[in-house]
């Protein structure tokens, strides 16, 4: 577990790091310039430490699933190098997602202008300024994305409903609490990522406003990441002592 954490939290650090800097040197500075170079090197770091977030969140709920519902199976299955070849393949799933939708997102051509009207390059806003017929590849990049996406959201909720099974079999209250208290963090931090981050891709342009895409794009992009630092964080015991004697 604290393998698959130490990875997550590499993730959620780059994707933070990603887009919160340039986001703050843009409010102090009063300006909103950005190279295509760093736009294009954005994107690719944000979609790359993204699908490599989502995937470890994938396998973490496969983690949980064969402690809780196969605990003797457990060593057997999940050791060392099959630990090591899943991070691996997260690692390596998004940085394939990252290049094939920034490689075909700046190959479009911009016909409608360069300004783009939220605090970092994402997909959605590019695809705004680009021309009308031209972003149907890209169009069809996302439909394979959301796909895959759905297929793992599929095996997550299939794999919580029978650790839930499991765990409501554990006769005594303190075992039922300590598999809640580790498995709640995790589907709220996921259902929230992929709703907001599924509706802020996806909602119909009649839907589209400022405001409403700056709160979903903070809520997809920079709440999750935060939020998983934080809630894996405060269950270790000896950081918690020292929040509480800093307090």
């Amino acid at each position: 577990m604290f393998f698959f954490l130490l990875n997550l939290a590499l993730s959620d650090l780059g994707s933070i790091c990603t887009t919160v800097p340039k986001a703050m040197h843009s409010s102090l500075w009063d300006t909103r310039n950005i190279s295509d170079t760093g736009c294009a090197a954005q994107l690719f770091f944000f979609l790359f430490f993204t699908g490599a977030d989502f995937s470890l969140l994938t396998i973490m709920c496969y983690d949980r699933y064969m402690s809780i519902c196969k605990p003797l199976h457990y060593r057997t299955l999940l050791g060392s190098r099959a630990c090591a070849h899943m991070a691996a393949a997260a690692w390596a799933s998004g940085f394939l997602f990252s290049l094939l939708h920034t490689a075909n997102t700046f190959s479009l051509p911009l016909c409608h202008g360069n300004a783009l009207g939220q605090f970092f390059c994402e997909i959605p806003q590019i695809l705004k300024l680009s021309c009308a017929k031209s972003y149907l590849r890209e169009l069809g990049f996302l439909a394979v994305s959301v796909s895959l996406v759905f297929g793992c959201f599929v095996f997550i909720v299939f794999s919580y409903v029978q650790i839930f099974r499991a765990v409501l079999r554990i006769p005594s209250e303190q075992g039922r609490h300590k598999a809640f208290s580790t498995c709640l963090p995790h589907l709220a931090v996921v259902s929230l990522f992929l709703s907001t981050g599924s509706f802020a891709n996806l909602k119909p342009p009649s839907m589209s406003s400022p405001s409403l895409d700056l709160t979903l794009s903070v809520l997809y992009s920079v709440v999750p990441p935060a939020l998983n630092l934080l809630i894996y964080s405060l269950r270790n015991q000896e950081l918690k002592a020292a929040v509480w004697r800093l307090m």
